[in-house]
This record gives structure tokens, sequence and C-alpha cells, in this order.
């Protein structure tokens, strides 16, 4: 997703537990680099000491686009994280996650997957029945089935599915009809118009408006006045010097305070498998 695709984990432990605990970027299928992501992240945590009382000096920055390692990391339960949807709605119950602040990017703090074809080759997503889809989202094929595409298909079974960790690789073999289809964020999405094919492709489906997930707490482990604190840091820290580098790496315009609301539908979705 745009961002569905952007998810850092801020593991935030007291001072005296782990002074190297890891501040982790998970971002599957963005194009930023550990290189470009870990300056950035480190501002960030520099942000987060000064106005949102984490403590000084324990973290070092991770970024990872893998969500494997995403999962390995969720795993230790960070008191915080930013996730994608997929994820947020995976560990919420057993990790007690309840969301802080959401990004807003272009002006909005939802996004939409939508389904690429060559032009002229299918019409819809019955015509893709049994076809290739490949794409970075397919990371998380159990969030395709429950939330994005539920009571449209089910794509574990609707198409092959081939998962794709570049975006651009995906598109490449899509212009060289090596699949059918591609799954892609609105970042991804965006992002067409610098490619030299962008105009032998065609939407066939966007899904619904998906909300975009990012910080959120373990309730058991955050009372409310830490998770306030770090609200307040939090919605000013694109505007803020060091944390502003962070936001632009990633198309952020800001950090909105956000309540379990808008991600009611999403949870609904998700349900019991």
């Amino acid at each position: 997703m745009r961002l569905l695709a952007l998810a850092l984990l801020l593991v935030a432990a007291p001072a005296a537990a782990d002074p190297t605990r890891p501040l982790v970027v998970c971002y599957p299928g963005g194009t930023v680099t550990a290189r470009q992501a870990e300056p950035a992240i480190g501002k960030l945590l520099g942000v987060l000491e000064r106005l949102g009382g984490l403590p000084a000096g324990g973290f070092h920055p991770q970024f990872e686009r893998d969500v494997g390692a995403c999962r390995a990391a969720l795993a230790a339960r960070p008191p915080l994280a930013i996730l994608s949807l997929g994820l947020f709605l995976e560990h919420r119950e057993a990790h007690h996650l309840v969301p802080l602040v959401r990004p807003r990017i272009q002006g909005r703090t939802s996004e939409a997957l939508r389904v690429l074809v060559r032009a002229g080759t299918a019409a819809n997503l019955l015509d893709l029945k049994g076809k290739t889809l490949t794409g970075t989202p397919l990371e998380e094929p159990a969030f395709l089935t429950r939330v994005a595409f539920a009571g449209v298909v089910d794509p574990a079974t609707h198409f092959t599915l081939k998962p794709e960790k570049r975006a651009l690789k995906a598109l490449r073999a899509l212009d060289a009809g090596e699949v059918d289809a591609v799954l892609v964020t609105d970042a991804q999405y965006a992002a067409l118009g610098a490619l030299p094919f962008a105009d032998k492709l065609a939407v066939v489906h966007t899904t619904d408006a998906l909300p975009l997930v990012g910080v959120v707490a373990d309730e058991t482990q955050l009372d409310a006045a830490a998770r306030a604190r770090l609200v307040a840091a939090l919605a000013g820290i694109c505007a803020d010097a060091e944390g502003k580098a962070l936001c632009e790496l990633f198309g952020v315009e800001a950090f909105e305070p956000v309540d379990a609301a808008a991600y009611a539908e999403a949870v609904k979705r998700w349900g019991t498998p």
C-alpha cells in the first residue's frame, strides 16, 4: 500500500533494560533502501526522545523491506509499532494494539489497491480467472482475501499468484507478457508515469478505500499518559527540523491522531479465519 506497503516498528523499552533495541522500519515493496532510510530513522529517534519521552540513546535504526522480517520483529512484542494495515489486523488482538496516529499522504488517510493489465487483454476480474497475478502486496495474502478483496473474489483461488518483492520487476514482467496482471499500491500507481510503457497499461479493478495505519501501541505496556505524550510528539513530527526528514522520505505530510473507529470496517472484514 502507499504507506501499505510504509511500516515502522518503534521498540520502546525501559532505559535500564536493553540500550541497543532497534527502531525497525518495515516498508515492503518500497523503493527506499536501508542506506536512505536509516539516517532519517535516526533523526526520528532523536525527536521521539526529545518530545515523546523515549529513553535517550536507547535505540538504533533498522530498516526492513521483507514482511517475514517484520513479523519476526513483532514477535518480540514491542510496545509501539507503525504497521501496514494487514500486519495491524494480524497482530491486533494478540498484542493488544490500539492506534495512536496515522499518516496523511497527498491529503488522504486511506489508499486503494489496483489491478493493472496490458491494455486490451482484460476488462474485469472475471477475465483474469486462472491468470497470473503478481505484485508486492501479495506478500500479505490473508489481508487480500479477508479485507482488500472481501466480497469480490478470493485471490488465492481466483488467480495464480506470483508474489514479487520489487514493484518495478513486476511491472516489467507485465509489459513483457510474462504475467497477466499486477497488483499495485497507491504509491506505485502514482509513479507509473515514469515508465516508458505506462500508456500500455490499464486498471481493471480498484479496491475500496483502505485506512492507512501509523503508530499503534500495546496498551498493556504503555499507559494512557505515555500514549498521550507520543500522540502529541508525533502529531508535530513532520514540522520538526529533524523529524521532517523521515516524513519527506516516505511522502508523509503529517501524522494525525486517530482512534479505533477508523479501522472498524477493516476489523469486521478481517474477522476470524
